[in-house]
C-alpha cells in the first residue's frame, strides 16, 4: 500500500506545482479559467481521495466485521456501526467537494 500512497502523493504536488506555475505568468482574464481548474483538480482529489480511504478501511473493517459476527452473531449492530463511521468518511469528502466548487 505504501507505493499507492508515494503515486497520490507525486500525483499532488505535480498538480500544485503546475497550478502555480500558471498563476504565476496569467493575465487578468486568464485567471478566471486558472482558478476554475484548480477548484475542479481540489474537488476531484478531495473527494477521490475520501472515497479510496473509504474503500481501504471498509475493506479492512468489513473482513474483520464479518470475523466478528461469524464468531458471535450478537455483536451485529456494533459491527454496523463502525461500518457507518467509515462509509462517513467518503460522505465528507462529497461534502468538501460541494464546497470548494461553491466557492
Amino acid at each position: 500500500m505504501k507505493p499507492i500512497v508515494l503515486l497520490l502523493s507525486a500525483t499532488a504536488i505535480v498538480f500544485l506545482i503546475a497550478g502555480t506555475a500558471n498563476l504565476a505568468y496569467a493575465q487578468g482574464a486568464a485567471s478566471g479559467s486558472s482558478s476554475d481548474g484548480s477548484k475542479l483538480i481540489g474537488a476531484g482529489l478531495a473527494f477521490g481521495l475520501a472515497a479510496g480511504g473509504a474503500g481501504v478501511g471498509l475493506g479492512q473493517v468489513g473482513a474483520a466485521g464479518l470475523a466478528v459476527i461469524s464468531e458471535n452473531p450478537a455483536l451485529q449492530s456494533k459491527v454496523f456501526i463502525f461500518i457507518g463511521m467509515v462509509e462517513s468518511i467518503a460522505i465528507y469528502g462529497i461534502v468538501m467537494m460541494f464546497i470548494i466548487l461553491g466557492q
